[in-house]
């Protein structure tokens, strides 16, 4: 059994930003996951019914708690309790 199967997952905020908000239907949504992966699967299945929702993610990057998570593995990507996920799909001319 791993460390965090027996710790309560942490809480916090998934934010949506432009096409990743319009696909999720929603700006923000609560997560409780330990990593960045965990909590996007939840968020994949909570949007199962919207299809283009997975297909944006794909396209997306990420910020946890205002730091880039890059090329970082998703399972690695720990979140903290009271934390906030950015969800941003590539922006025209950025």
């Amino acid at each position: 059994m791993a460390a965090t199967d027996t710790v309560a997952p942490p809480t916090g905020t998934i934010r949506y930003w432009a096409a990743a908000k319009a696909a999720a239907g929603t700006a923000e949504e609560p997560y409780v996951a330990h990593t960045l992966a965990d909590a996007l699967a939840a968020a994949r299945d909570r949007h199962r019914a919207e299809p283009e929702f997975a297909r944006v993610l794909l396209r997306c990057s990420f910020l946890i708690d205002g730091d880039p998570v890059g090329t970082r593995d998703h399972h690695a990507v720990q979140l903290a309790d009271g934390g906030t996920v950015e969800v941003l799909p590539p922006f025209a001319g950025g």
